[in-house]
């Protein structure tokens, strides 16, 4: 009975293995079954005996290309987890590798971000340093220009001159050191409306100037031609003689 079970198991064995990649047929040796001489007794014991003979080497024959088929594919899958392992280990590395540069790549991008900062920084207040001390010199030199310029012309002041004489003299220091870039702006655009303000009233004397010279010029001709009219015709005949 326990060799019938065991060919039973065995018999569904290579088919339940038929379905595996890994699985082979095995090779069972073919015996041939045994004669029985003619005119002889039967003997079926030694019929039996060779037929459970046979059928023990087909069990064994069965159970060592099993376990061999067993090792085989233990074999493979020991051999597909380590190349499994193997490839993630390599992706893992890959992966480290990737975020290295891409941090290295951040901390470059952000020390260049931070280096041009710097520098405009750098520049801005270069400049807004060199506008304050333009302006300061402008606002103390500016006076004293006007000033200058007055003496230099050695002739008495107009009642416009006095004006911007005393404007200048009553107006307050520019006071910048303190001020912010917006401040700046704002006192640069007084400056600027200030100077322009002066070059207009500087264009209208300059203009009145001209007109005035016109007109002595103009007076000059009129007086130079009544001399000449006055010399030809300014004695008259009294009494039968040019006086």
């Amino acid at each position: 009975m326990l060799c019938i079970f065991l060919m039973s198991s065995c018999t569904h064995s290579p088919q339940s293995r038929a379905n595996s990649p890994f699985s082979h047929r095995p090779m069972v040796p073919q015996l041939a079954p045994p004669k029985i001489p003619e005119g002889e007794r039967v003997d079926f014991d030694d019929i039996h005996r060779k037929r459970m003979e046979k059928d023990f080497l087909e069990l064994q024959t069965l159970i060592d290309v099993h376990f061999e088929q067993r090792k085989k594919e233990e074999e493979e899958l020991i051999g597909l987890k380590e190349r499994i392992e193997r490839r993630r280990a390599e992706r893992a590395e890959q992966q480290r590798v990737r975020a290295e540069k891409e941090r290295d790549r951040q901390t470059r991008i952000a020390e260049e971000r931070q280096r041009k900062e710097d520098e405009e920084a750098k520049k801005r207040a270069e400049d807004e340093a060199k506008k304050k001390k333009v302006l300061s010199n402008m606002g103390a030199n500016f006076g004293g220009f006007l000033a200058k310029a007055e003496q230099k012309r050695g002739k008495r002041l107009t009642g416009r001159e006095i004006k911007r004489k005393t404007l200048s003299e009553r107006r307050s220091p520019l006071g910048i050191e303190n001020l912010r870039e917006d401040g700046l702006r704002q006192r640069a655009q007084e400056m600027w409306n200030w100077i322009y303000q002066l070059e207009s009233e500087k264009f209208d004397l300059l203009d009145q100037m001209k007109r005035q010279k016109y007109e002595i010029v103009v007076l000059l001709n009129r007086i130079s031609h009544a001399q000449k009219f006055k010399k030809g015709h300014g004695k008259g005949k009294v009494g039968g003689r040019w006086k």
